[in-house]
């Protein structure tokens, strides 16, 4: 009954928007709220406190995002980071005993938070402020879906990542978010030696270190190089090569992304001590950074700029700090190598959002109208484009960084500079300052980047126009694509049967039960302190003894029970995923997708069966 009145309260806000576009007097562009959104008419300039749980930056938002939020709202965004404010979540705490998160507020409607929000009254209801939204209407689906959380009927938060791509499709562009990354200079010295699994990667990675022996400035290079500031329920840094294989954490879970198989991460057989073995014989060989256990991620990212670490978990690390227009040139940079054994997990388009990280409005804001019509610019093509810079490689505003020439989106000499490395300065017009300065701080993603923009046709993925990739060119890439035969990583690992995606279903994980989540506090502090102990060991009886005593000290703290917690919700997220892709095979009506709904449903049966033996 309640999916069906937000459906029709939906339904009349879109015909409300459509009496609204035929008014005489409207002029409004197809890429902007349906209503003029000049500073005319907003006459009062405000402040809006903007809680936003993964921004990672706290302040007034400055430069041409700035400028551009100012010019249409006639406000500023002033941003409240957890990240930045100690972490964790005592500043949502202390904000919201207060009474006031903010005008604005950024974090997961999940875990039972969308509902704790609005039986508080900290957020607001936007049915009626969105009646004449035209943009976020595109995705009442994931509304709808997101909305669903609480008991109350209306929209309380608008879910991010939104995508009308199919499930089954990789999230991801040009690079999956995982992968065994290698500086391929070095790869290249050595012969480019066939890898068949990670204890042969070890042996390559020694015979690239010896080919490279110093960093640009001089120093010794290690092939690994780890860091603390992202462990939660397991070293964050030995969860990444799971990932090669198709396992994602849940928990104290390992699951595999057909639903085929789910691991205990504490279990002696488990992938997750697979890789800490490994990281340990990377140890013993010389190839781990021996300053890992005291640096944070800050120092670990300089020592890749200084091409002191040789591989990197993810392209987003290794290519982000190395692969420079200079490097790239001399055929230096880090590039997907091959494990004969992989396949990467990848995220699938979630159709129906990321419940993850979700938009609302304070109930407290001064103009919750003005806000209403911001969220719903955020999810225009002028909004995606520009906001999203930050984290999901949209180019930025049209005329500044990109236009269009003879029907195709293209790099302007701006863009080509400001999206490759460099920093410019803005054009006074634009609000001046450098482009780094200016882009939003939100780290906000309101659409799937993949998804194709309305007003032209491409992708809002600048990496993916035909114009962008033609320059891909340079002597690294074109090394890297005649020995790996193809034009892109992910052409590589489609091609290749490389890759496995993981439905994007958009689970929702319940509220955490409070003796739980103390249990949970306990253990992880065991599983991650002992981890780090083991990859350092001395030697093999040490770290099979630390092993051991991990697994006596868990049990004693009744991990068992938090792992069963955590093995339902798992395969509760399979079922999600399941369900995820026969739904949108039903609406699309595409054959290929219901045989692969098929396929999950019985590789789900399979996992259920086999979690049942055991």
């Amino acid at each position: 009954m309640k999916r069906k009145m937000i459906s029709l309260v939906l339904c009349a806000a879109m015909a409300m928007s459509a009496l609204a576009g035929c008014s005489s007097g409207d002029s409004g562009s197809s890429t902007s709220s349906g209503s003029d959104t000049g500073s005319s008419k907003y006459e009062d300039f405000i402040t809006v406190d903007v809680f936003d749980g993964q921004a990672n930056y706290q302040g007034t938002q400055s430069g041409w995002f700035a400028q551009l939020v100012k010019e249409k709202f006639n406000m500023e965004l002033n941003i409240i980071a957890p990240n930045v404010a100690g972490g964790g979540d005592t500043l949502f705490q202390t904000r919201s005993a207060a009474g006031d998160l903010g005008d604005l507020i950024l974090t997961n409607a999940d875990g039972g938070r969308l509902q704790n929000l609005v039986t508080a009254g900290l957020v607001m209801d936007m049915t009626d402020l969105l009646a004449d939204a035209e943009n976020v209407h595109r995705y009442d689906t994931a509304i709808e879906s997101t909305n669903s959380l609480v008991e109350e009927d209306g929209i309380y938060a608008i879910p991010s990542e939104v995508s009308s791509n199919a499930p089954t499709e990789a999230g991801e562009s040009l690079e999956p978010t995982f992968g065994p990354y290698v500086r391929w200079d070095a790869y290249k010295a050595i012969g480019y030696p066939e890898i068949k699994d990670l204890d042969g990667l070890l042996d390559v990675m020694k015979q690239m270190q010896e080919a490279v022996p110093t960093s640009d400035s001089g120093k010794p290079t290690y092939a690994m190089s780890f860091f603390k500031d992202w462990d939660g329920n397991m070293m964050n840094n030995a969860k990444q090569p799971t990932c090669y294989y198709g396992y994602d954490e849940l928990g104290f879970v390992l699951a595999k992304a057909d639903g085929s198989d789910y691991q205990d991460i504490t279990d002696s057989d488990s992938i997750y001590m697979d890789v800490l073995e490994f990281f340990y014989k990377a140890n013993q060989m010389g190839l781990v950074d021996p300053e890992s256990t005291t640096q944070n991620y800050d120092t670990m990212y300089s020592k890749y700029q200084d091409g002191q670490i040789l591989f990197s978990f993810w392209p987003w690390l290794g290519q982000a700090a190395y692969n420079t227009t200079e490097h790239k040139a001399e055929g230096k940079g880090f590039m997907l190598a091959d494990i004969d054994n992989m396949q990467i997990f990848s995220y699938g388009c979630i159709p129906n959002g990321n419940a993850k990280n979700c938009i609302m409005i304070g109930s407290k804001a001064e103009d919750p109208q003005r806000l209403a019509d911001f969220i719903d610019w955020l999810y225009s093509p002028e909004g995606i484009m520009a906001s999203a810079s930050q984290t999901g490689s949209t180019a930025g505003p049209e005329g500044l960084t990109w236009e269009m020439q003879d029907g195709q989106p293209v790099l302007t000499e701006f863009g080509q500079e400001a999206l490759n490395g460099n920093d410019p300065t803005v054009p006074d017009e634009w609000g001046g300052g450098s482009w780094s300065d200016g882009v939003s701080q939100l780290n906000y993603t309101a659409v799937n980047k993949k998804d194709i923009n309305p007003d032209n046709g491409f992708t809002y993925d600048y990496t993916l126009w035909d114009s962008v990739l033609s320059q891909n060119n340079s002597a690294l890439d074109l090394d890297w694509q005649e020995h790996m035969g193809a034009q892109t990583t992910m052409e590589y690992l489609e091609n290749n049967n490389k890759i496995i995606v993981a439905p994007g279903s958009g689970f929702a994980a319940p509220e955490e039960d409070s003796q739980i989540t103390t249990l949970r506090g306990q253990c992880r502090t065991t599983i991650v302190d002992t981890s780090w102990q083991m990859i350092f060991a001395s030697n093999d009886e040490e770290f099979q003894s630390l092993q051991k005593q991990m697994q006596d000290t868990l049990e004693g703290l009744d991990y068992q029970t938090v792992l069963d917690y955590d093995m339902d919700l798992a395969h509760q997220q399979n079922d999600a995923r399941v369900a995820i892709v026969e739904q949108y095979a039903e609406e699309s009506g595409s054959d290929a997708t219901a045989s692969s709904s098929s396929a999950a449903t019985d590789s789900s049966s399979a996992a259920s069966s086999s979690s049942a033996a055991e």
